[in-house]
């Protein structure tokens, strides 16, 4: 029964990751995606609903309207049918972060308002946040789970004829693995190609792409005044100065298209 099940999960495992994919409509990659569009977006409106009934939502009637109406032009910039965009920020000083949900749903924590300072650098990071919404990281990364999860099956299935602490540890060292030699690599994957669409993006909508130098370097003024960053290899993120040398590279793309609006 072992041996017909793994022989039978591996051709269904390598179908599944041939014919799910989805094409990034700006960098072309192919990305595994076991989630529909309508799910992704079933699920970020109900997460998105929660966070707001539990979480504190801002009252400055100012930055609130700024953070709409940036993340408003930033997503007329792109293309997402499914998309039901939606821009909150949320109360929290301490909080220098935002992120997004599938289906468009956009938090902003106004800890993070110090280092955008203005409409150019909130489109810094709302451009980023609706550049993971565009290319459905969301759903992508529900997938990878799902595919992970598989493996671990068969792993458990391949392993059930041995000692109890030989599963134990093939466990232990499969999740270590797959989180450290696949999971955390491939969400720093992410992060920079939303980077990088969120620098054209931004660009597209009107806002000077320089700010994203500016603010990924008052960013690293900031973590680093708050204990660093961790290892590259432990992170989920790429390290600050990555991601300003990335950007640089980028540079004179995004620059040629913010230069056709003028």
């Amino acid at each position: 029964m072992k041996k017909s099940y793994v022989l039978t999960l591996a051709p269904l495992w390598m179908t599944v990751c041939l014919i799910a994919c989805y094409v990034n409509p700006l960098t072309k990659r192919r990305e595994l995606m076991l989630v529909t569009p309508q799910d992704e977006v079933s699920l970020g409106i109900s997460t998105f609903d929660t966070l707001k009934r539990t979480t504190p939502i801002s009252t400055d009637a100012q930055q609130t309207d700024m953070v709409r109406r940036v993340g408003q032009r930033i997503a007329a910039a792109v293309t997402l049918p499914e998309a039901q965009w939606e821009f909150v920020l949320f109360n929290a000083p301490k909080t220098a972060n935002a992120f997004c949900l599938p289906g468009g749903k956009i938090g902003v924590y106004s800890g993070i308002l110090p280092l955008t300072q203005d409409e150019n650098g909130m489109a810094v990071v709302l451009g980023h946040e609706v550049s993971h919404a565009v290319a459905r990281h969301g759903g992508e990364r529900m997938s990878q789970q799902l595919m992970l999860q598989l493996g671990g099956m068969g792993l458990a299935v391949a392993l059930q004829e041995q000692p109890q602490k030989t599963q134990q540890l093939a466990v232990v060292a499969y999740g270590a693995g797959t989180t450290l030699g696949y999971s955390l690599p491939f969400s720093r994957k992410e992060e920079s190609e939303a980077d990088y669409m969120g620098l054209l993006t931004m660009a597209k909508a009107g806002y000077d792409p320089h700010g994203a130098i500016t603010f990924w370097n008052r960013f690293k003024a900031y973590s680093n005044s708050h204990g660093g960053e961790p290892p590259a290899f432990l992170s989920d993120h790429p390290l600050d100065q990555t991601r300003i040398n990335d950007l640089q590279s980028h540079m004179p793309e995004a620059v040629s298209i913010y230069n056709r609006r003028k």
